[in-house]
């Protein structure tokens, strides 16, 4: 049997001194955890970081896509770095390089500054994420136990979200907008100093990083998402518009020209020649663009429309959380019997209920009312989607590629969230702008002096017109990220294949009895 995939506790090289797979998967998660919520803790803080830090609107998104592109765009070559050099040593100097960045954001004394520190704080973020999930992999055994690792792990990725919005409601309402960069600092020292004794050091594979394809990727699609936020605000016949698809285009086909080239290649495109895996990484990428649509947008509409704090903005998101973890533990314990397509259907069908739902949402609704049971829905789906995603994508793949295959996975997750994002921005502000030419007769016949003034000056409806702008935005822009989680259904349904041998994987049968009792079989 492979050393590898022997438990934290029987080894006896010197290496470890913790206590256990207990502790090296709380490490593990924690990581994951805190990189995830970083991408959600900031956006409760933007009205306040633009007023300290002198944001234009149009800069202030870049506070949060500098850290997403960085983090999406280099997590191939993070998961290789792991497999190269060693998925301990390369984790924790991602987690203390995230810590470092954060510190530097927190203490940044402009928009330059602060922008820069988070592109630094999503290239610490890639590095650490993928190879923490590959460490599951040389961590746990195949079977009963891997499986309910992959279980925490995927409901942490995919609560880390809404638990970032609750934290950074609470920091900014009791302290300050500079707390939520400032917490990751004793958090990623932490987790440093526990990774050192409680998890061992993977084999090192030997090869060299395709810096090229990692630049190309990056760079690629940095220029896609700028031309759909450019397209949203200045219309799609805008040469800058324009020129961003077509350099996008080219960089993203030199990128796989480069990929089909290269003797180590950040993304083994074969990876793609299994059509569960190839599927997989659809699915995840529609999900993505539907999750942080519906964080964003939301996170608008409780504080634009219905008034809440940055506090009770972020306990509003609290209940998703709750279910996240609730469907994701249901899914990890009943996968060896039902095998991961029921989870991917259903769970794809359910986040598309939940946004359909959310659809209807308008000026007069309450959170009760309106937004908390459309929520659970799609934090059911969501749940049940990211442990079956989890999983398949890893299943049958060499241990010199799990690093690899992690990261193309957890890319596709960052990636299609800021492609995804973008594309629903610009839907937002073209059903925004319809919506303001709507309203502004009945806003010039009933408005008072000061009103018309108002607009004037900042070139924007007050209330309650605006809300009913905002309203009509948001809601359009639900129906597209509910097509979003559609075709990631159609995909689950037409494309995945489960066969036999997966099943007996999952359950982990082909271990001798004493490692299935081991394990928990």
């Amino acid at each position: 049997m492979d050393p590898n995939a022997l438990p934290t506790s029987n080894r006896t090289d010197g290496k470890v001194r913790g206590s256990g797979n207990g502790l090296a998967l709380f490490v593990i998660a924690s990581c994951q955890l805190m990189v995830v919520l970083d991408i959600t803790i900031v956006n409760i803080a933007l009205p306040h970081i633009q007023t300290a830090l002198n944001f234009s609107t149009e800069s202030l998104s870049w506070v949060v896509n500098a850290y997403t592109l960085t983090f999406g765009g280099l997590l191939l070559l993070g998961g290789r770095a792991g497999d190269i050099l060693g998925r301990r040593r390369v984790f924790i100097f991602g987690i203390l390089l995230f810590g470092l960045a954060s510190l530097l954001g927190a203490l940044a004394q402009n928009a330059g500054q602060l922008m820069a520190a988070r592109a630094l704080q999503g290239v610490g973020a890639a590095i650490a994420s993928p190879t923490a999930l590959a460490l599951i992999t040389t961590t746990f055994r195949e079977g009963p136990a891997r499986n309910r690792a992959f279980g925490v792990f995927a409901a942490v990725s995919a609560g880390g979200g809404a638990i970032g919005l609750l934290a950074g409601g609470i920091l900014v309402e009791w302290l300050n907008w500079r707390w939520v960069l400032f917490v990751n600092v004793p958090i990623a020292l932490l987790i440093a100093v526990l990774a050192s004794r409680v998890i061992r050091e993977s084999a090192r594979h030997p090869g060299h990083f395709d810096l090229a394809g990692a630049l190309l990727s990056t760079l690629g699609m940095v220029a896609l998402v700028y031309g759909f936020i450019r397209a949203s605000q200045q219309g799609w016949r805008d040469p800058y518009t324009i020129g961003s698809f077509v350099v996008a285009a080219v960089l993203l086909t030199l990128f796989v020209l480069n990929e089909r080239r290269s003797p180590q290649p950040i993304t083994p495109l074969h990876m793609f020649a299994d059509r569960n895996r190839a599927g997989t990484y659809g699915i995840m990428l529609f999900l993505a663009c539907a999750i942080f649509g519906m964080f964003f947008f939301l996170t608008l509409f409780v504080q634009n429309v219905l008034g809440f704090s940055p506090l009770r903005a972020g306990l509003a998101f609290l209940p998703i959380s709750v279910m996240i973890a609730l469907a994701a533990g249901t899914a990890s314990q009943l996968l060896p019997k039902f095998g991961p397509k029921p989870f991917m259907v259903t769970g794809a069908l359910c986040c598309a209920a939940g946004l359909a739902w959310l659809t209807q949402t308008d000026v007069h609704s309450t959170y009760l009312g309106s937004i908390l049971g459309p929520m659970l829905v799609f934090a059911t789906g969501m749940g049940l989607q990211f442990v079956s995603l989890t999983l398949m994508a890893l299943s049958n793949v060499p241990d010199r590629e799990s690093g690899a295959a992690s990261g193309l996975l957890n890319t596709m997750q960052q990636v299609g969230g800021s492609l995804g994002l973008s594309i629903l921005v610009t839907v937002f502000g073209t059903a925004s702008r319809n919506e303001a030419k709507a309203q502004l007769p009945d806003f010039l016949r009933t408005s008072t002096p000061e009103q018309k003034l108002f607009v004037a000056r900042t070139h924007q409806l007050p209330k309650p017109w605006a809300d009913q702008v905002l309203t009509s935005g948001v809601t359009t822009a639900f129906v597209a990220a509910a097509l979003f989680t559609l075709v990631g259904a159609a995909i689950a349904l037409f494309v995945i294949q489960v066969r036999p041998s997966d099943l007996q994987r999952l359950r982990g049968t082909h271990f001798p009895a004493a490692v299935a009792e081991e394990t928990g079989g």
